[in-house]
């Protein structure tokens, strides 16, 4: 599977989707949004743009491009997935402290957060997709961003600093989840009050917090499984 192509072919699906003549698509496809993407994505494996991924039969991966085309277009949804996917792959790379690739720890780390991200209603599945479907792109995403060599801020940001409370928290490798969770609470409660933190209407404080301190045991997970002190 070549992984960087799947955010190119994302984005391609909104193109296609906006540029299908009214009456019949391009190329043959048939003009109704869904099945102009599963064409779409019939053509993107034959001109061999993208391979089938996770085991999936043409059919299954066709599907599941019309489940990308509709998280792309799920704006709030779409750019939180971009964001945390960038900070995961700055902050929770695929490799060991000592330099050894470790992807399932990645992996189990972009898993995760995506269903505190859905249990804390940070992230809002789009019809027609499931958590499965949301957690395939995402692990699309960082994949890319993974070899990306370029110049790069730290979107990693967030993740260090509330990575900082657990590590406040811990003596002799025990970490006190009560006074961590309680810092992570007390530094979002005071973002917010401050306007540093801007939330959706959508989302409260209290599941911003939840969603905090899930980040905390997700990346305290991912230090242990990669024999990290920091992240």
């Amino acid at each position: 599977m070549i992984l960087k192509n799947i955010a190119l072919a994302g984005v391609c699906l909104l193109v296609v989707s906006a540029a299908a003549p009214p009456l019949r698509a391009q190329g043959g496809c048939a003009s109704a949004p869904d099945e102009a993407v599963q064409c779409f994505v019939g053509n993107a494996v034959r001109s061999n743009l993208v391979t089938l991924q996770y085991g999936m039969t043409m059919a299954e991966f066709k599907a599941y491009g019309v489940s990308v085309s509709k998280i792309v277009q799920e704006q709030p949804t779409a750019l939180a997935v971009v964001g945390l996917a960038s900070a995961v792959a700055d902050a929770l790379p695929p490799t060991n402290a000592n330099g050894s690739a470790n992807v399932a720890a990645q992996t189990a780390a972009i898993d995760s957060i995506i269903d505190a991200g859905i249990a804390d209603n940070i992230l809002i599945l789009p019809a027609e997709t499931t958590a499965q479907d949301l957690k395939w792109f995402s692990l699309d995403l960082v994949n890319a961003m993974n070899g990306n060599n370029g110049i790069l801020l730290s979107p990693g940001t967030m993740l260090r600093v509330i990575d900082s409370y657990v590590l406040t928290a811990t003596t002799s490798g025990t970490v006190n989840w009560t006074q961590a969770n309680t810092g992570i609470a007390t530094v979002i409660t005071n973002f917010a009050s401050a306007g540093l933190l801007k939330l959706p209407a959508t989302i409260t404080t209290a599941q911003a917090i939840q969603f905090g301190q899930a980040l905390a045991q997700i990346t305290y997970t991912y230090k242990t499984a990669t024999g990290r002190a920091t992240l």
